[in-house]
């Protein structure tokens, strides 16, 4: 459970925690326009903090304390009072249960001399209580990061089960993944400085299924941080909700928390330290949804409920930090989906668990966790919106092809049948059946399909099959994969296919007995001289296989990027890359290299990223020759405080204190022919990117940028640049409290220590918080002041204000309509 381990924060040991803050009240719990909220239960402090829920086959609800028993729950209806009993067995500290095959299911943590594992607790006498308890399977991993959730599969006949990164896969018996996974970075890895998952490898976080005994079982998907709970939808596609690492926002590594759609042999990246996959690499799947920072809990798609077809159809996720319950609304994109997030529910310091929809058709939510006090909460719909169940909706034709392409994900099987299948749909534009139709000819290990690797003239096939041997691993087979891709004109392909025979190059790199015989000079003969092009994630992505190849001339160019790069994440990459590079650095480039970590004592993240920066520090000094280390011992000596972020915005001359009114009868003519390249200068300028994404960089603690053009007119968001008071997100407002010592606190819960609100008060600096005790809070309520801080276009001209709606607009698209050529100046 990712709300567990917000090490980031500053947690105590758990035996720290007190249960005396009160459970959320519901009048202060915000819920769309049509539902109901009421608080059908709140749990005493004997009963423990409740973490799990699941419905049993008459309509109950049976729950788990984090720490100890479970309990049976009759929800109150008709004017009867909330029924809650203990069930009197030797099992509990659950953050997963179901009920199925006449069993409860449990995954149980460590403790009373049990070990962690699944479980099942069977009524053997009739008395409608569980009484017996079996260990199906053990398994290695406990705590926050442990065992997780349990769900029926689709054919009703198994079950799956899932598990965090710190538990070890379990022994399986097949797996839908190709047992070819590594951690596949090319660079020397930087491990956590805070010491999160130091040592734990890859395949991370996993999903399973097994049988109703639990012997046997096959891995379905992997390559997760932390998902606490999974769901299907009415087609049976499988979804879970993965943790971000906290401590890493702020890096390039840093990946916010997503929705994933778990297919058949997926893999999502994960890997510890700063070996975090980025979502573009092929080998891997992206996120359905990219959530933002937050601390995934338990989720549930709404079928079932008696709310309108659009929630019956949404996917409710919980982000226990945040105190929100999203409804994501998944749309079908060729054989996968994308989707948006929209605030269900939400209250500071809401600390929801799990989620389920009863047998009455309510959604039903249980607080708590961590000793927190716990509260069962039931959403009803009382709007007018007809609640008639929804119709059936069969999948598309992308997605019963991959369905289908996914059945021959088996070793074992006719292996020259299933590449003839599989084959011809490695030249789909559609990354998703790619990815399944490579899965399946990995699983084909005799590599008799390598002979179509050379006779291949498609692109997308050279690029998936060259993966696949590079994979495989086979050593002999290099030089086949090598010679395909050196077949492919650079000039003619596409971002992802650029992308793609990076990673493909990487891999044979990585795998290779050899690489520095061949690999390497075919690498820099076909890639040496193609950086920089020009795309930025291409460019990122050239720099660290071209630093891992040792190009000798790469330094000069990597530091003009370095130097002129836009965004912290940009910037701590190239840092990176750089500290490796032996060749091509001359005294004034060494200079300017280190005199950027003197600067980046401005930048801010998480718990752990100061301590990044000083390891790519030490790395690259170790790295120095001794004379080098002697001429630049001023700079290294140097020692550099944090100063004001604005600085430079501050400094400018004061042009005009801004209104909207001040555009308003010239916005629509003035919005032609804007300067992109400025728009970005001035997006940087005021630390837009602290807090906001744009052209796939930034934080995350403000509303993503992209799609902005399209959600928005121009006057709203000039209105919001302006006047960001004027209309604050409930996705972003804050909370200001008044102590009874006189100090005024106002910023985002986004956790609980104890009985302190964690508050982000600075924007800017994500990972500082600062404790506000229950206690002394003489007054709580919603903020009517932004966090975006008043006044940052009154140093900017006119022309600059309208030159940075017009890049915000385009999403980074320098072909939008309001925007002239790439380039331009005004």
């Amino acid at each position: 459970m990712n709300h567990i381990c917000r090490y980031a924060l500053g947690f105590l040991s758990l035996l720290s925690f007190s249960v005396d803050l009160p459970a959320q009240e519901t009048k202060d719990i915000r819920v769309l326009d049509g539902f109901q909220i009421e608080q059908v239960y709140q749990v005493p402090d004997e009963q423990g903090s409740w973490v799990c829920l699941t419905t049993d086959p008459k309509g109950r609800l049976i729950t788990s304390d984090q720490d100890g028993k479970l309990y049976r729950i009759t929800p109150s209806r008709d004017g009867q009072e909330t029924k809650v009993e203990p069930i009197p067995i030797q099992l509990g500290f659950a953050q997963g249960l179901l009920c199925a095959f006449d069993s409860l299911y449990v995954m149980a943590h460590e403790a009373e001399g049990r070990a962690s594992g699944l479980y099942r607790a069977r009524d053997t006498d009739g008395d409608d209580m569980y009484d017996a308890v079996s260990l199906l399977r053990p398994l290695k991993g406990s705590g926050e990061h442990g065992p997780h959730a349990i769900i029926l599969a689709p054919d009703k006949k198994s079950i799956y089960v899932c598990c965090g990164n710190h538990t070890d896969l379990t022994p399986i018996d097949s797996s839908r993944l190709p047992k070819l996974w590594q951690e596949d970075q090319l660079l020397p890895r930087i491990w956590d400085p805070g010491g999160h998952a130091v040592g734990r490898m890859a395949p991370g976080g996993w999903i399973c299924r097994t049988d109703p005994d639990g012997r046997s079982f096959e891995l379905i998907s992997a390559g997760y941080r932390n998902q606490y709970d999974i769901a299907l939808d009415p087609n049976g596609e499988l979804f879970t909700y993965d943790s971000d690492m906290e401590w890493d926002v702020g890096s390039p590594w840093y990946r916010p928390t997503m929705v994933c759609h778990a297919t058949s042999g997926s893999e999502f990246g994960w890997r510890s330290g700063n070996y975090r996959w980025p979502d573009y690499y092929p080998d891997s799947l992206p996120a359905a949804v990219d959530i933002g920072p937050g601390s995934p809990t338990g989720i549930v798609f709404g079928t079932g409920a008696k709310f309108p077809e659009k929630y019956q159809r949404a996917l409710f996720i919980c982000d226990w930090s945040y105190g929100i319950v999203y409804a994501v609304h998944l749309q079908p994109e060729g054989a996968t989906f994308r989707g948006t997030a929209e605030m269900f529910c939400s209250a500071a310091a809401l600390q929801a668990a799990d989620i389920v929809i009863g047998s009455d058709g309510a959604l039903y939510f249980v607080t708590g966790g961590r000793k927190t006090a716990s509260a069962l909460y039931r959403v009803s719909y009382r709007g007018t919106e007809s609640t008639a169940p929804a119709a059936p909706v069969a999948p598309n034709e992308a997605a019963l092809l991959r369905r289908k392409l996914e059945s021959l994900q088996t070793a074992g099987a006719d292996q020259a049948a299933v590449v003839a299948q599989a084959w011809p749909h490695l030249t789909s534009e559609d990354r998703w059946i790619r990815f399944a139709a490579r899965t399946a000819i990995e699983h084909q290990y005799e590599l008799g399909w390598s002979k179509n690797v050379g006779q291949e003239k498609a692109t997308w096939p050279i690029l998936e099959s060259a993966m696949a041997l590079a994979r495989t691993n086979h050593q002999s087979l290099q030089g086949v994969a090598l010679a395909a891709l050196a077949r492919l004109d650079w000039n003619k392909l596409s971002e992802p296919q650029r992308l793609h025979l990076i990673r493909d190059y990487a891999l044979l790199l990585l795998r290779a007995e050899n690489p520095g015989a061949i690999v390497v000079p075919e690498i820099l003969a076909k890639l040496n001289d193609k950086f920089p092009c020009g795309e930025p994630v291409t460019d990122r992505e050239l720099c660290r296989l071209l630093a891992a190849a040792g190009s000798a001339d790469l330094v000069p160019r990597a530091m003009r990027l370095f130097e002129a790069a836009h965004t912290q994440e940009e910037q701590i990459h190239y840092a990176a890359m750089l500290r490796v590079c032996k060749q091509g650095w001359t005294p004034e480039l060494r200079r300017a290299y280190f005199e950027w970590f003197v600067r980046s004592a401005n930048l801010a993240g998480g718990n752990s990223f100061n301590g990044f920066i000083k390891v790519i520090r030490e790395d690259a000094i170790a790295a120095l020759p001794n004379a080098d280390k002697v001429s630049l011992e001023d700079v290294l000596a140097q020692q550099a405080g944090p100063s004001d972020p604005y600085a430079e915005l501050k400094a400018r001359p004061v042009v005009k204190e801004w209104t909207a009114a001040d555009f308003a009868k010239t916005l629509e003519t003035d919005l032609i022919n804007r300067d992109f390249d400025n728009g970005k200068k001035v997006f940087t300028l005021a630390q837009c990117f602290k807090c906001h994404r744009m052209e796939g960089q930034g934080g995350y603690v403000g509303p993503d940028m992209a799609g902005v053009g399209r959600r928005y007119s121009r006057q709203d968001l000039l209105e919001s640049l302006v006047d960001p008071n004027k209309v604050i997100s409930d996705q972003y407002q804050s909370t200001r409290f008044l102590m009874n010592d006189g100090r005024t606190v106002i910023g985002r819960v986004v956790n609980l220590s104890g009985d302190d609100f964690l508050v982000q008060t600075d924007m800017l600096n994500p990972g500082k918080l600062t404790p506000v005790n229950v206690d002394q809070i003489e007054e709580r309520s919603t903020s009517k002041v932004s966090l975006m801080p008043e006044g940052l276009l009154n140093t900017l001209t006119r022309d600059d204000i309208l030159d940075l709606m017009a890049y915000v607009r385009s999403g980074g698209d320098r072909k939008f309509e309001e925007l002239r050529s790439a380039g331009s100046q005004k």
